[in-house]
């Protein structure tokens, strides 16, 4: 069972509260976690990444167990920490200004 933690303006849109528990077949990786997420919440599909390129979107971040995921390969496997349901997978929504 991986857990995710989603930004309010994502929680918002596919209209939940709290944490996401997903159950992934096979390897979890961010990409699997993804496909996962988006087939149960098809309202989240090009809101994380992109329709056509399916690269994360520019202001959103991934975490894991206190590392920043973002610039992984969407392929990498997640943290065994992660893959136990121990720590979930953090899908931030960055902060920029100026």
């Amino acid at each position: 069972m991986i857990r995710v933690e989603l930004p309010p303006h994502l929680r918002g849109l596919a209209r939940i509260s709290g944490e996401v528990q997903l159950e992934i077949p096979g390897r979890a990786t961010p990409r699997s976690v993804l496909d996962a997420l988006e087939a149960r919440y098809p309202m989240l599909r090009g809101a994380i990444r992109d329709h056509v390129t399916q690269e994360r979107r520019p202001f959103l971040r991934f975490f894991a167990c206190g590392e920043d995921l973002s610039h992984e390969h969407l392929d990498t496997p997640l943290p065994e920490a992660v893959t136990s349901g121990k720590e979930p997978l953090l899908i931030v929504g960055a902060i920029a200004g100026g």
